[in-house]
């Protein structure tokens, strides 16, 4: 999940696998899959680092998880 902040300043946390697409004109839009449309403070090239270290963080435990060669 990631975490983001509603324009009325309160936070919450957002599956990034569901997300379809991001607009920012001015604010920054998250379509979701599921048709919800969530308008964030955020700025879109956040949401994008957001979900890139999500996703290294998942790599990285699935990784951690996974036996290396000869053990």
């Amino acid at each position: 999940m990631i975490i983001v902040t509603r324009l009325d300043h309160t936070r919450f946390a957002v599956n990034p696998d569901l997300v379809e697409r991001i607009h920012a004109s001015p604010d920054t839009t998250l379509h979701m899959i599921d048709g919800h449309v969530y308008v964030v403070q955020e700025t879109l090239d956040a949401v994008v680092d957001l979900i890139v270290a999500y996703r290294a963080r998942v790599l990285g435990a699935a990784q951690a998880l996974t036996p290396t060669q000869g053990e």
